[in-house]
């Protein structure tokens, strides 16, 4: 019976296999890149983008065929490579993902050449800021993994990451094992810990909010450009219109060709579409809604050659990002075992023998790598009649839909990546503005700027009051920038400036604080108070003479801290929603929260001194949180997961009941909060009624000294 069965092919869908599946990175891509970058020779990259332009139909856009003018341009007369060169990114891969020598190499790499590399979400040690090694765009995927003030003001470009290629609507995420110490300090984690990053959701829930992100980080670093990274997915072109309206700088259009350098396989499959269907239906999108001159488009996915660039441009993308291709560059092979922590060749691993041992990689190997395919991109130019990359983007006449080799291939028609005639030829085919101003002036802002400047460069200090209304967003967010301009994260910690407000506050009251910005306000604020901020103190008490009893009405909205580093935030009054999402150092005391209370939390602590939503602690990694539970209800509310609950009561949780004592102590200084009294006149009492929460793989003798280490 045994000779009649037949073996099963394995297919060669995950990994390379001769006679398998056609893979795009196959070892003679990959060997011909390296030899050409190595040896800096442009003839063995031309071998290089032979074995890529000529392979067999694997993406749409080998289906398109240029068409060659009849009487091509003296390449003398197409724009010089620096023109082209500045239309460059490298894709966002974090330092994490990548050891730190890869992704050093690759931001030293694109900055000699004037284009722009990518940090990723993981965060920049504050050591490369001002030097070569610095990322000209910084990524804040909506604002977690140690983005401060300081991170912000050092960057050209903030890019929110709503989507990545390889694994839309998952979020990022880091292996444990990849988690060493340098990658927990810059991320604000427990080392060997695995990081999910949580998808968008958490705080995005709609179009609005993402402007509201926008509105933060253009307040914060009004120099920068804000991009927002989508992935290409059916209707894609709508969500762009959305994001241009919201007033971005620049749309990334990431295909489903992204590979992660942490993702596990089973994320990369089967996740988005090409990015050939998702740029030309943004692009045609914006178009048709005048509003393609306002915004740069850029598209990255597996980006090889010069034809691939001159492809992306006449399909309306006027910069490419590239990801896996500066990785094979600096010596990766492509095994896909980036996830496990061992890459053979030094790329995507924090193990340091494995790097001191494999890896070859150097700057110079970058820069050949770029300047190679902006040199070919210039060959393209020539050979089409168009004198440089702007004249290119939207023509569409030049290109021509191939048949096909397959009966599959056939039955495609891709006529309407090439446009829609309902569009009028006369709409902007780029961008024909330096940036793309909110509408929102932010004069309350500007006034705060004034009043704190000569503080500020004088590094003196100084109390300020001002009125404040539900219109003025993201305050504080500008006077944080200027400190972490001049004087980095806590700089000013010792000379704070304060400010007392009276009113109501608009969205993102105390985002991204800097250490020595106290804000005051008496009144009630709206969502993402103290989102990503690092230091100082966010102090907010109901109205003066106000009858009700703070613990049963709320003060400050849904997704407060999301992402916090660091700081202080009293608040007389209850919380929404996903309080302390990815809080990472924040010292927190409220009256009671909503659903999700210290989702992701990975430091710092939060004590509610009151009723919690469900699902409290889900996913929380590191800090611990004080919790009063006065019905005995809160047990059925925790997720059990990752956290257990304790007791403060007897000797050996004294240290917890004299810190909880000392935490309301200061609550009550600042907020002047009647409960707060109350629990801190009878904490006797009241003792049995509180629980610890901590993460199930904290040692209790060692969480308060770790948090008490935070930065304030």
């Amino acid at each position: 019976p045994g000779t009649s069965q037949k073996p099963i092919q394995q297919g060669g869908l995950l990994k390379f296999v001769y006679g398998g599946e056609y893979h795009a990175y196959n070892p003679d891509v990959v060997s011909a890149l390296q030899v050409a970058v190595q040896s800096g020779d442009y003839s063995r990259f031309k071998e290089y983008t032979a074995l890529v332009d000529q392979r067999p139909v694997a993406m749409l856009r080998d289906l398109l065929k240029v068409k060659v003018a009849e009487q091509p341009l003296a390449l003398e007369e197409v724009e010089p490579l620096e023109a082209i060169l500045k239309r460059f990114d490298s894709a966002g891969i974090s330092l994490g993902a990548l050891s730190p020598e890869a992704h050093e190499a690759i931001a030293a790499a694109m900055n000699r050449i004037g284009a722009r590399s990518n940090s990723g979400e993981g965060g920049e040690d504050p050591a490369r800021y001002g030097t070569e090694r610095s990322s000209k765009i910084k990524q804040v995927a909506t604002g977690r993994f140690g983005v401060t003030p300081e991170y912000l003001v050092n960057a050209e470009v903030l890019q929110i990451k709503v989507a990545q290629g390889a694994k839309p609507g998952e979020g990022g995420q880091l292996p444990g094992g990849k988690v060493n110490g340098l990658i927990a300090r810059l991320r604000y984690a427990v080392p060997g810990v695995t990081l999910i990053s949580p998808p968008p959701h958490h705080d995005i829930y709609s179009i609005e909010d993402l402007a509201q992100l926008i509105f933060d980080l253009k307040q914060v670093n009004p120099q920068a450009l804000v991009s927002v990274k989508l992935v290409a997915e059916p209707g894609v072109g709508t969500i762009a219109a959305g994001v241009a309206k919201a007033y971005a700088d620049l749309i990334t259009i990431s295909g489903y060709d992204g590979g992660t350098g942490a993702s596990p396989l089973t994320s990369i499959r089967y996740a988005g579409s090409p990015w050939e269907l998702g740029l030309a239906e943004t692009h045609q999108t914006l178009r048709g809604n005048d509003l393609r001159g306002k915004v740069r488009v850029q598209t990255d996915g597996g980006l090889k050659t010069g034809l691939d660039v001159i492809k992306a441009a006449i399909l309306g993308a006027e910069s490419f990002g590239f990801g896996t291709a500066p990785m094979i560059a600096l010596g990766c092979k492509y095994l896909r075992i980036c996830h496990l922590n061992n890459c053979a060749t030094g790329v995507a691993t924090q193990n340091e023998q494995l790097r001191k041992d494999h890896f070859i990689g150097t700057v110079d190997m970058v820069v050949n790598f770029f300047q190679f395919v902006a040199e070919e991109t210039r060959e393209w130019l020539a050979k089409l009649g168009v004198r440089s990359l702007g004249e290119l983007i939207g023509r569409t006449d030049l290109l021509e839909v191939l048949p096909g080799e397959t009966a599959k291939q056939n039955n495609l028609d891709l006529s309407p990546l090439l446009g829609s005639s309902n569009i009028a030829a006369d709409k902007p085919q780029f961008c024909l503005v330096e940036k793309n101003p909110p509408f929102d002036q932010g004069l309350l802002a500007e006034e705060m700027v004034k009043l704190a400047k000569g503080a500020i460069d004088a590094k003196s200090g100084g109390e300020f009051e001002l009125e404040i209304c539900n219109c003025d967003r993201s305050i504080g967010a500008r006077v944080s920038g200027e400190i972490a301009r001049q004087h980095g994260n806590q700089g000013m910690a010792g000379a704070p400036i304060t400010f007392r407000f009276k009113g109501t506050a608009g969205q993102s009251f105390g985002v991204w604080n800097a250490g020595g910005l106290n804000l005051y306000l008496e009144g009630d604020a709206n969502d993402y108070v103290g989102k990503g901020m690092t230091g100082g103190k966010l102090v907010v008490t109901p109205p003066q003479g106000a009858s009700y009893r703070s613990q049963d009405s709320a003060i400050i909205g849904n997704t407060c801290l999301y992402g916090a580093t660091g700081g202080k935030l009293f608040a007389a009054g209850t919380a929404g929603e996903r309080f302390a999402v990815r809080n990472s150092g924040a010292h927190a005391v409220v009256e009671g929260t909503g659903d999700h209370c210290c989702e992701y939390m990975t430091g710092g602590f939060v004590c509610v001194l009151g009723k919690t939503g469900h699902n409290f602690g889900s996913g929380m990694t590191g800090g611990f949180a004080y919790v009063l539970d006065m019905d005995n209800s809160f047990v059925d509310r925790v997720n059990n997961e990752l956290v257990n609950l304790q007791r403060i009561t007897g000797e050996a949780m004294e240290a917890y009941r004299s810190h909880l004592q000392d935490v309301l102590r200061e609550y009550v200084a600042e907020t002047a909060s009647e409960w707060g009294a109350e629990l801190l006149d009878n904490l006797d009492d009241y003792l049995r009624r509180f629980w610890l929460v901590k993460p199930k793989a904290a040692n209790l003798a060692s969480l308060l000294s770790s948090t008490r280490a935070n930065p304030q």
